[in-house]
This record gives structure tokens, C-alpha cells and sequence, in this order.
């Protein structure tokens, strides 16, 4: 199975993808879980490693790492995708706060795990710089480091002009917030490397098998039904293909660039010395890294939503946002011109119709749930693995006290209207990022359509 061209990460995974069994017939079990990207090999990790006994079966459509886990950009970040502004108001500051502190706690455990179990991740805890380039994201950015120091965190810190060009220097630079929590990391090895360790706490994978229906104790496939007294969906952005769940979680595509490996005098010119994770104070977003060969890695948002949550490979090709891509990076690093580029990729990530992730088990139909992250997967796998693996046993626990356990976001309006309001947002907030660059005022078209992307 050659999964080399679905991005760098598949390509340079140093592994060979070659397909776990898939199921013969229908089966009993004690956890079955679909989807084997982050979600579901985490939930799967700490079942295995809590309660050695449960027999545990992991349902893939691919291969491990296949979706958005083998493909994002590769910060295990503590951003969720929810603010904490916006938390505190559905639940209480002091809520909102343990949900920081939990996704906080997230970043350290991915590293610890990786370490432990031997997954060589290239991870690297370098944080994240968020540059600020024009005058209202510098308000922003000082905005961002105040409600930080209110909310009695020391996480976020505001850096000078010339504190934020030494480690990252970019053009136009004003200044930046720096976070120490996150971690720079690739993907695929670490969705590969955790498949590979559950397998080894005697959890089984089942590739190749294709999930049609998730009902009450039951996962149904092309290949036969797995009955088990909790099925836990970890979909994420292919979700919205399983029946009666087409308005829950939609599909956004983020597309990607990568560079060839650099010379020591270019990162000499750019920084990251500590591979850091970056971005900037824009509207519509993007990010960057630094990876273990020297590469930069440099994504964003842009590509149309597809019509009716529709999942398909030419989505995640955009020429005109990856030569967007390609001359934001330049124009961020000059150095950069005459740099070759060597891959581009794309893949969906999942949104929720309120942008807040949830988890969550009925208990009365044994469905269990994870996902909405809008791009903070990384570490929020994590946090929902654990969270999980103690409602699947029954042990109220801090985890299980968290806000978004529960949590029940509404149904995305019917097409074409969520066609309509996902892409005139995505719009809006291009042009808004370009209204800021001409004026040097916030921008009153991003304040306008901010609702309907959260």
C-alpha cells in the first residue's frame, strides 16, 4: 500500500504501510473503536495500558495515521479550539481554566509517551511564536498576553520587536507572543508509532475495513459487525459520511507546502533555533515549522469547504492556495527566494457547528464520542484518549469533570446554507487580513462574519 504521495509525512515515515489484516466476519468485543488517527489510538493506548484484559478492536477504512493524524502540521499544541473567553461564558472561569490547564498537561504527556514507548517522533518542545506584522495584530497579540496575566496563567509572554526578530525573523515583524506549550513533531511517526504500540498492549488493528453505520453496541462494515459494549467514533473529518451524522462534524481542508531541506546559513538568516512552532496575528490562519531535517513546513486555511461535506482526494489539492501558500512564506522570509519546494498535501480536519471539541459516552447505547478539534487535534487526542479511557471504565476522575465532557454542539444548518456561511467566512477573513494591511485598522468585515466560524 503506497501512501508516499499523501504528504511528506507518509513519505518520510520510515515505514513500509503495509496493511494490518482487515476483518473476516463479525465479531464480539469489549471497546471497538473506529478510526485509527489520534483519537481512536490514544483511546486505545490508555483502555490497553489501564485494563490489560479488555479485548479492544481499532476499525480503519485505510491505513493508521491515513486522515488529518498522518498529515497536519505537526504542533501539539494547547490550544483548544474554543477559547477560554468563550468556555468560561457556557460554563465558569474556574471550568475554563482546569479545560487550560488539562490541554496544558496534554503537550508534556504526548512527549512523555512518545519517550516512554519508544516513538521516535522527531518531537521537540520548542513552543510557539505568534508574530504580529501589522498594527492591529500587534493589538491583538498585547490583547492576547493581557487576558493571559488576568486569567492568572503564565503562558503567554509579549515580545518585544527585536525579541521576536531574534528568534524568528521575518519581514515587518512588530512584535509576538511566545507560549512554551507546544511541541514540534511529525505526524505520521507518531500515528504509525502508536499503532505499532497498541498492537504490542495486545490491542487489535484492523485495517482495510471500511465502517458504514455506527449504531447502539454495534459498528457495522463492508466486512462484517462488530458488536461491543462501547463503540467509540473517532472520526473526526470523515465523519459526516456516517449515516445520520451529515450535520455534525463538517470537513474543512487545510493545505500544506514543504521546502527541501535548507542550508545552515538560511536557518542562520531565519531562526527557529529552538524549533519553534510559528504563525501570525492574522485572521486566517497558518502555521509553520521547522522540521528534524531542516525542511519549513508552512500551512493555512483557504480551500473552499466542499458542497455537502463531500470527502475526496482532489479537495486536498488547491493550486491557487498552495502558490499562496508558497509566496506568503517568501514574502514572510525573502531568504526563501529560489528555495525549491518539494511536496504539498492537504487533508480534512473536522469542525463542530459551535467550534467547541467535545467527548463524551451514553451509556444507555454504548456510543461513545470524540473530535470537533478545528485543527488543535494533536494534543486534544490525547486529552480525549484519557478522558475516554476513564468513562469506558466508569471512574469519575478531574478528566471526566472537564467542560467539554458532554458537551453537545448543535447540527450544521442543511446545504446550501452551511456552503454558503462556511465559504463567505473563509472569504471574509482573507479579505479582512488584507483590509488590515491597507488601512492599519482592525478590520470591521472580520468582526462581522466572526460568528459564523466561532
Amino acid at each position: 500500500m503506497n501512501y508516499a504521495g499523501l504528504s511528506l509525512w507518509h513519505e518520510t515515515a520510515r515505514d513500509s504501510f503495509v496493511p494490518r489484516p482487515a476483518l473476516e466476519g463479525d465479531l464480539s468485543c469489549d471497546v471497538a473503536i473506529v478510526g485509527a488517527g489520534y483519537t481512536g489510538l490514544w483511546t486505545a493506548y490508555y483502555l490497553a495500558r489501564a485494563r490489560p484484559d479488555l479485548r479492544i478492536v481499532v476499525l480503519e477504512a485505510e491505513s493508521a495515521g491515513f486522515g488529518a493524524s498522518g498529515r497536519n502540521g505537526g504542533w501539539c499544541s494547547a490550544l483548544f479550539p474554543a477559547s477560554q473567553e468563550k468556555l468560561a461564558a457556557m460554563t465558569s472561569p474556574e471550568e475554563a481554566a482546569a479545560q487550560h490547564r488539562a490541554m496544558r498537561g496534554s503537550v508534556d504527556e504526548v512527549v512523555r509517551v512518545a519517550e516512554a514507548e519508544g516513538i521516535e517522533a522527531d518531537v521537540v518542545k520548542g513552543g510557539t511564536l505568534v508574530l504580529a506584522r501589522t498594527a492591529p495584530q500587534l493589538v491583538r497579540a498585547r490583547a492576547e498576553a493581557a487576558a493571559a496575566a488576568a486569567s492568572g496563567t503564565d503562558d503567554v509572554t509579549l515580545l518585544s520587536a527585536a525579541d521576536a526578530r531574534a528568534r524568528l525573523n521575518a519581514t515587518g515583524v512588530l512584535g509576538a507572543t511566545y507560549t512554551p506549550d507546544c511541541a514540534a513533531l511529525h505526524p505520521a511517526k507518531l500515528a504509525r508509532g502508536l499503532a505499532t504500540t497498541v498492537e504490542r498492549y495486545g490491542v487489535t488493528v484492523h485495517e482495510r475495513t471500511r465502517v458504514t453505520a455506527i449504531r447502539p453496541h454495534e459498528a457495522v462494515t463492508e466486512r462484517g459487525t462488530v458488536r461491543a459494549d462501547v463503540v467509540v467514533r473517532a472520526t473526526e473529518g470523515y465523519t459526516a459520511a456516517l449515516p445520520g451524522l451529515s450535520r455534525a462534524v463538517i470537513p474543512v481542508y487545510s493545505l500544506i507546502v514543504a521546502t527541501e531541506p535548507l542550508p545552515t546559513s538560511v536557518w542562520d538568516e531565519i531562526g527557529l533555533a529552538q524549533r519553534e512552532t510559528f504563525s501570525d496575528h492574522r485572521h486566517l490562519i497558518v502555521y509553520g515549522q521547522r522540521t528534524a531535517d531542516d525542511r519549513l513546513v508552512f500551512g493555512g486555511r483557504g480551500a473552499p469547504y466542499p458542497f455537502a461535506s463531500r470527502i475526496s482526494a482532489q479537495h486536498e489539492r488547491n493550486a491557487a492556495v498552495f502558490g499562496k501558500l508558497r509566496s506568503t512564506l517568501v514574502e514572510m522570509f525573502p531568504v526563501l527566494h529560489g528555495a525549491r519546494f518539494t511536496h504539498a498535501w492537504g487533508g480534512a480536519l473536522g469542525i463542530a457547528r459551535d467550534w467547541c471539541a467535545s467527548v463524551g459516552l451514553d451509556t444507555e447505547t454504548g456510543l461513545a464520542w470524540a473530535g470537533g478539534y478545528v485543527g488543535d487535534g494533536v494534543s486534544t487526542t490525547n486529552l480525549a484518549g484519557r478522558t475516554l479511557r476513564d468513562l469506558v471504565l466508569g471512574s469519575p476522575t478531574d478528566l471526566t469533570a472537564l467542560p467539554w465532557v458532554g458537551h453537545r454542539s448543535p447540527d450544521w444548518e442543511p446545504e446550501p446554507l452551511r456552503w454558503l456561511g462556511v465559504n463567505v467566512g473563509l472569504r471574509a477573513m482573507t479579505l479582512a487580513d488584507g483590509e488590515e494591511r491597507l488601512t492599519g485598522r482592525p478590520s470591521l468585515l472580520a468582526r462581522a462574519v466572526a460568528p459564523l466560524l466561532g
